[in-house]
C-alpha cells in the first residue's frame, strides 16, 4: 500500500521554484475551502503546511515559512496561528484554499480554538513513530465539538521507526474513521501530500456564507505593525468589504476607516475587496490592539448584523512577577514589555512594586510555555536582562457576610484570614497517555498532586488513557517533568482549565525575628503548607549571613507556626585573654556576653539582600 503511494505522488523537487501570482479575488463560495492542521506538538504541522504551500506554488522550496518567530524556529514549535491563501487546480477548476497553521502545545489552545471557528474541516495529523498522543485526542474532540469534518493523516512514514499500519488501526478505533480514508504521507519529502490536497477539495464543505447579505466579519487574530497600527485577520462570514469603506465593532461600537484589505499569500498581499467565505486581513486606523478583541464581529455602520456567538476569550491562568536585573533598566523594560504585548494580546500586564525587588510587573500568561516564550522573546527581540518569579495561579476568596468574591492573583493581595469564608482554586481536566507498565507510577504521582481519577481506558495493547481532575497549582510547575521521569519519557499530557472548586487554601507568611516579610507571602494548600514552609525556611537559613545573635526563621499559616529554622549566633571567645586565675572572672565575662546578646536580640534587625530574595523567588 505504501509503495503505491510513493509511486503515485509528485516529489517536491518537481515543483517549479517560483511564486504563484496572488489568488484572484471574488472566488465563488463553492470554490473556497477553509481548513486547519491539528496535531500533538512536533508531529509535523508546520512542515506539512510548508509542503502544501510549495506544492500549490505559493512559495519556493526552502526553510519553514509559517513559523516566523525566532522562538518558534529555535524550539521547533508553533506559537502564533498563521494563515495562507493559495490556489489549487483540481479537475480543470481552480479552488481557493485558506490554510491556518495552529500551535500544538496546550498553552496555545486558544489559537487552535479560534482557527477552528473559521474552518469547515481539519487535517488530523499523527506521527507514524509516536502514534496518538494526549493532545491528538484533545484537538480531535475540539474539532468534533465545532462540527468540523476530519481528514486523518499519518505523517513521517519515511522514518525507520515508523509503524503506520499499527497507528492506522489505532486511529480507526479512537476516531471512528475508515482505513481507506487515512492518508499516509511524509511532509518532509512530499510523499502523499497531493492526495491530502485532493481530499480537502473533495471532502470539505465550502464555507457557509452569503455574498448578498450585509457584511459580517469574524475576527480571528490581530497584530501590530510599527508606525502603522493594528492589522486584523478576519473571516468574511457574509457580504463583502473593500478599501475606503467603514466598519464597526459589535463589542466596542467604534468605527474604523479601512485603508487596505488583502490576503496572506503568505505575505500580506493587497486586494480590491474581500468577499463572503474568504479569510484575509483588514488594515484600519485602529491604533490599540486591545480594541481588536479576538472573537469580535465587525459590520458596516449602517447595516446591523447578529454577532457571532460562542467564542471564549483567552484567560490567563499563570501569574509571575517580571523584574529587571538592574533597577535602572526599569523604564526600558516597561517600554519593551508593552511593545511585545501589542503582538500578544493574551498577556495581561500590571505594574507592581516590591520592597525587596523594586519596581516590576505582574504578568498573566496562558501557561508555563507561554510564559517562557514571552520571556525568551523579550531576550531575543529587546536584549533585556530580567527575571521571572516563581509562577502562581489565581484564587477566589469568598468573603464572610458578603456575596463578594475577590480574585487573588498574588498573596500580597489576599485579605486577612478572618475576613475570608473560604477560598476556591482553579482546576484542570487532564488526559494522560502512558505505556501500561507505567500506569501504577502515574497513578501514584497523580495521588501526590491531589488528582481525582475520572476514568481509565485502554488505547491499544500497549497504552492506557487516564483522565484526572487536578488543582491547576499542582501541575503548572514541575508536574510534566515528574511525569516524564516516572514513565521514562513515554507519557504525554494535555490539560485545560475547567473552573474553580472550594479548597483549604491559606496564606503562608515567613517571619524573621517574629516580624512578617511581606515579599515572602504565598498562597498554599493546607496539605502542602508544612513541606513548602519548611523548604523556604531552609533556603533562608542557607542564604542569610550569621549575626551576633540567634536568628529565628518561621513559617506561619494562619495563626499557627508550622516550620522553624535558626541561624546560630556568631560567638566571640571572650575568655581568650584569661590564662588563669579564679573561674569567677571567666563566668563574669560569659554572663556579660550573654546579657549583651539578649539586648541585641530584642533590638536587632536582619536585612534580607535583594540577591537572597531573587534566589528564593526566581523561577
Amino acid at each position: 500500500m505504501l509503495k503505491k503511494i510513493f509511486k503515485q505522488t509528485i516529489q517536491i523537487n518537481q515543483i517549479p521554484k517560483y511564486f504563484l501570482a496572488s489568488p484572484k479575488p471574488n472566488f465563488p463560495i463553492d470554490k473556497i475551502r477553509n481548513f486547519n492542521i491539528i496535531a500533538h506538538i512536533d508531529h509535523g504541522k508546520s512542515t506539512l503546511a510548508d509542503r502544501i504551500l510549495e506544492m500549490t506554488g505559493t512559495i519556493v522550496k526552502g526553510e519553514q515559512y509559517l513559523d516566523k518567530l525566532q522562538v518558534e524556529k529555535e524550539r521547533g514549535i508553533t506559537v502564533k496561528a498563521q494563515t495562507a491563501a493559495m490556489t489549487y487546480e483540481y479537475k480543470g477548476e481552480k479552488y481557493l484554499l485558506n490554510l491556518i497553521d495552529t500551535p500544538g502545545h496546550v498553552d496555545f489552545h486558544y489559537e487552535v480554538s479560534r482557527s477552528m471557528r473559521s474552518c469547515s474541516g481539519s487535517l488530523l495529523l499523527v506521527d507514524a513513530c509516536q502514534g496518538i498522543q494526549a493532545q491528538t485526542l484533545s484537538n480531535y474532540e475540539k474539532a468534533k465539538d465545532n462540527g468540523l469534518k476530519i481528514i486523518p493523516v499519518i505523517n513521517k512514514i519515511d522514518m525507520p521507526a515508523a509503524h503506520p499500519e499499527e497507528v492506522a488501526e489505532n486511529m480507526q478505533l479512537q476516531f471512528d474513521v475508515e482505513k481507506e480514508d487515512i492518508h499516509f504521507i511524509s511532509a518532509k519529502t512530499g510523499v502523499g501530500v497531493d492526495g491530502v490536497l485532493r481530499a480537502v477539495v473533495e471532502k470539505l464543505d465550502p464555507p457557509k456564507a452569503d455574498i448578498n447579505k450585509p457584511f459580517k466579519g469574524f475576527l480571528i487574530d490581530s497584530w501590530f505593525i510599527k508606525d502603522q497600527g493594528v492589522v486584523m485577520l478576519v473571516q468574511v462570514k457574509d457580504g463583502c468589504i473593500a478599501k475606503g469603506e467603514q466598519i464597526m465593532s459589535c463589542a466596542f461600537k467604534k468605527r474604523y476607516d479601512i485603508f487596505e484589505v488583502g490576503i496572506l499569500n503568505p505575505e500580506m498581499t493587497p486586494q480590491n475587496s474581500l468577499t463572503a467565505g474568504q479569510v484575509g486581513y483588514i488594515f484600519t486606523n485602529m491604533k490599540a490592539v486591545s480594541d481588536a478583541r479576538v472573537g469580535d464581529t465587525f459590520h458596516k455602520p449602517d447595516e446591523e448584523v447578529e454577532p457571532e456567538q460562542g467564542f471564549q476569550e483567552a484567560r490567563p491562568m499563570v501569574f509571575a512577577g517580571l523584574y529587571p536585573d538592574d533597577p535602572e533598566d526599569y523604564m526600558q523594560l516597561e517600554k519593551s514589555i508593552y511593545k511585545l504585548a501589542l503582538t500578544d494580546p493574551a498577556v495581561h500586564i500590571y505594574k507592581e512594586s516590591s520592597a525587596a525587588l523594586g519596581n516590576g510587573f505582574r504578568c498573566g500568561f496562558l501557561g508555563l510555555l507561554h510564559m517562557d516564550v514571552f520571556k525568551q522573546r523579550l531576550d531575543d527581540e529587546y536584549n533585556l536582562d530580567c527575571f521571572l518569579t516563581t509562577p502562581s495561579v489565581p484564587y477566589r476568596a469568598k468573603l464572610r457576610n458578603s456575596q463578594k468574591i475577590l480574585e487573588v492573583e498574588n498573596a500580597l493581595m489576599a485579605p486577612d484570614d478572618g475576613l475570608v469564608e473560604h477560598y476556591e482554586e482553579p482546576l484542570a481536566e487532564a488526559t494522560i497517555l502512558c505505556p501500561k507498565e507505567y500506569v501504577s507510577a502515574v497513578m501514584n504521582l497523580a495521588d501526590e498532586r491531589r488528582g481525582e481519577q475520572k476514568e481509565i481506558n485502554i488505547v491499544d495493547e500497549k497504552r492506557f488513557k487516564l483522565k484526572y481532575t487536578f488543582p491547576l497549582s499542582e501541575i503548572i510547575t514541575d508536574f510534566f517533568d515528574k511525569l516524564k521521569s516516572a514513565t521514562q519519557g513515554y507519557a504525554s499530557l494535555d490539560y485545560y482549565h475547567s473552573g474553580f472548586r472550594e479548597a483549604k487554601i491559606k496564606k503562608l507568611v515567613i517571619l524573621l525575628m517574629g516580624e512578617p516579610v511581606d515579599s515572602l507571602s504565598f498562597m498554599v494548600h493546607e496539605r502542602r503548607a508544612h513541606d513548602f514552609g519548611k523548604n523556604i525556611c531552609k533556603k533562608l537559613k542557607e542564604k542569610l549571613p550569621g549575626q551576633q545573635f540567634t536568628v529565628a526563621i518561621q513559617a506561619k499559616l494562619g495563626s499557627k507556626i508550622i516550620a522553624r529554622e535558626e541561624i546560630p549566633a556568631l560567638r566571640k571567645n571572650v575568655t581568650a585573654k584569661c590564662y588563669g586565675g579564679d573561674y569567677s572572672r571567666k563566668k563574669k565575662l560569659l554572663e556579660r556576653q550573654k546579657e549583651g546578646k539578649k539586648n541585641m536580640r530584642s533590638i536587632g534587625r536582619v536585612q534580607i539582600g535583594k540577591d537572597t530574595f531573587v534566589d528564593i523567588l526566581k523561577n
